[in-house]
């Protein structure tokens, strides 16, 4: 019966910016006096139609540039549809800028509890899962330094331990892999199947095909904000690979 729970529904998703044209010094004194655009609108994704069930998985596929990372951000909340509807059941764990609300002045420790608060964790809650955040990020010794000392490495640890301190209901994971050593890498990947075995719903935005066929479900190939293909992962990474 829980299959039939919706988790994440797209529909019409359309996300419009208002760019800088780039102009000769002939075409700027118009432009300086009003008499002429000085914007242009460019589409980062249009009319895009997505419906994942809880407990499934997507992987989503596409160029530099063709949207991906602005469809994450959409469903975390982080940016909103310019047209469409977006609808989401259920604590997401966006692993999408990992540490954005980190403090470089604060330690390891206080940064644990800030990031925690902006996840929507309680302080209590947290407390009980301090120790297990700093094991899973191997930074015991670093915990009371400022992490404007730490390297990216430590950082990207630090960040996805507190992000993947609970299990959430929603998943979304940006590329984030590509980031920090192997060993953790691995470590990482170990959470994101115990979380999927557990029923978690998993978005995912990866290069690499052999691994979101591994995780993932579904697949969303996305060009140039253009929804080309939504269905079984292993067609979508076909399709994909035809355009490279």
């Amino acid at each position: 019966m829980s299959n039939t729970i919706i988790a994440i529904k797209c529909e019409n998703i359309c996300k419009k910016y208002r760019l800088q044209k780039h102009r000769t010094f002939k075409e700027f004194i118009p432009a300086l006096i009003g008499r002429q655009e000085t914007t242009i609108q460019f589409n980062a994704l249009n009319h895009i139609n997505i419906e994942i069930k809880k407990g499934e998985s997507l992987g989503i596929l596409g160029r530099n540039g063709s949207g991906k990372s602005t469809l994450l951000k959409i469903i975390a909340g982080v940016t909103k549809p310019s047209d469409g509807r977006i609808t989401v059941h259920g604590r997401i764990a966006p692993l999408i800028e990992l540490g954005a609300g980190f403090h470089p002045e604060l330690t390891g420790r206080e940064n644990v509890f800030l990031n925690g608060s902006i996840l929507g964790i309680k302080k209590k809650q947290m407390e009980l899962l301090y120790d297990e955040i700093v094991a899973f990020a191997e930074l015991e010794e670093f915990m009371d330094q400022p992490i404007k000392y730490y390297s990216s490495g430590m950082y990207t640890r630090l960040a996805f331990s507190v992000a993947v301190a609970e299990t959430p209901d929603i998943l979304l994971v940006d590329e984030i892999l590509a980031v920090g050593d192997v060993k953790f890498q691995k470590k990482c990947l170990n959470r994101m199947e115990q979380f999927r075995k557990s029923g978690s719903t998993m978005v995912m935005v990866s290069h690499g095909a052999e691994q979101l066929e591994k995780y993932c479900d579904k697949g969303l190939l996305l060009a140039n904000g253009n929804q080309l293909f939504y269905g079984d992962i292993k067609e979508a990474t076909k399709r994909y690979s035809e355009l490279l």
